[in-house]
């Protein structure tokens, strides 16, 4: 049995004294014990790949912050990875892909018959070291980049403004876009699946990349491949987080998850219209408030909680901390939700 357990209760839309509250990328740079870690490294491939390592940094916000939730240090780009599709992080660039997939032909690059347990066997084992290390205190999250975002990196081959060679392809030749599209879905399910079984407590699909389709593109390229996969997991803590996507809310409102992330443009009222109860919503406060001074981060934290309508809300940033973020900002942000009572208790 879990100690803290009111994200999942969350998700169930069970009654709880207070809203949980996680951050995205928590493991990561604001921590000082993640950079004395990381220095100590040749690089970020090496501490994802490294089970023990990725366990330590996954544990280290539940220590030093007390969120009421974990979520694995990995990667999104694993997936790609092991489906054939190799990539390192450069100084200044970021994903840098040496091989992309641009035509039919290139779809040979990818390996055929993968074994995903085998493939990504150390996000696996770190999964089974994170839960022993974090002894039943929180929930663990596990995740992976939802179809249309690990598209625009193997057609892209590096992060992009517009990613315009993926929205090419959407255009210039959509049954291949369709083909790529589906090998990612059926290696992420499994990915996933393997996840639950290696012990995550609830999953997240994060679409990083949503916002620079229109709503009929997203409707036809990422909603599809995005359901089947939420379909997989019925009855299962699953949040799907599609940042900008908010002409698209309504349909992935129907989506058969848990929650919805949202990002810091999008109103929690209009969302909470569309799903009613059916749904927890997740987020969203902006991440650069928390550059502000430590008693406007609280303000600003109780008018969010003030704004909520319903019990079914986790509370998170619109996107992820970002790293030269004092993470003492965090902790004020982190403080001001775990001692605020909902009033739906």
């Amino acid at each position: 049995m879990l100690e803290n357990d009111l994200y999942l209760k969350a998700h169930r839309g069970e009654q709880i004294p207070r809203f949980p509250v996680w951050v995205m990328r928590q493991a990561g740079r604001i921590l000082p014990e993640y950079r004395a870690l990381r220095a100590k490294l040749k690089g970020f491939k090496e501490l994802v790949e490294t089970p023990h390592l990725a366990a330590e940094v996954t544990v280290q916000p539940i220590d030093r912050l007390d969120v009421d939730a974990a979520i694995l240090f990995s990667d999104i780009l694993v997936v790609p990875d092991a489906m054939g599709l190799k990539y390192e992080m450069v100084e200044q660039i970021g994903p840098f892909f040496t091989e992309t997939i641009r035509s039919t032909q290139d779809l040979k690059k990818l390996d055929q018959g993968m074994d995903v347990k085998d493939r990504l066997s150390y996000v696996f084992e770190t999964i089974r070291i994170t839960q022993l290390e974090l002894r039943n205190r929180v929930p663990l999250i596990g995740f992976a980049g939802a179809p249309w975002t690990i598209f625009c990196y193997m057609v892209e081959g590096k992060g992009s403004k517009t990613f315009s060679e993926a929205k090419k392809m959407i255009y210039s030749d959509p049954v291949l876009a369709h083909e790529l599209l589906n090998r990612i879905t059926e290696f992420t399910i499994a990915y996933m699946k393997e996840q639950q079984n290696s012990g995550v407590d609830a999953l997240q699909l994060f679409d990083s990349w949503a916002g620079i389709l229109g709503k009929e593109q997203y409707a036809e390229f990422a909603i599809p491949y995005v359901k089947k996969i939420a379909e997989s997991f019925l009855n299962f803590p699953f949040t799907v987080f599609s940042k900008g996507a908010y002409a698209s809310m309504p349909q992935l409102a129907t989506l058969p998850c848990t929650a919805l992330g949202l990002d810091w443009n999008m109103e929690f009222d209009d969302i909470r219209d569309l799903v009613g109860e059916t749904k927890t919503l997740q987020g969203n406060l902006d991440p650069c408030l928390l550059y502000a001074d430590k008693k406007t981060i609280e303000k600003e934290t109780k008018k969010l909680l003030e704004s909520f309508k319903s019990s079914r809300h986790i509370v998170n940033l619109g996107h992820g901390v970002y790293p030269d973020v004092d993470f003492e900002h965090v902790q004020v942000f982190i403080n001001t939700v775990k001692n605020y009572e909902t009033k739906f208790a």
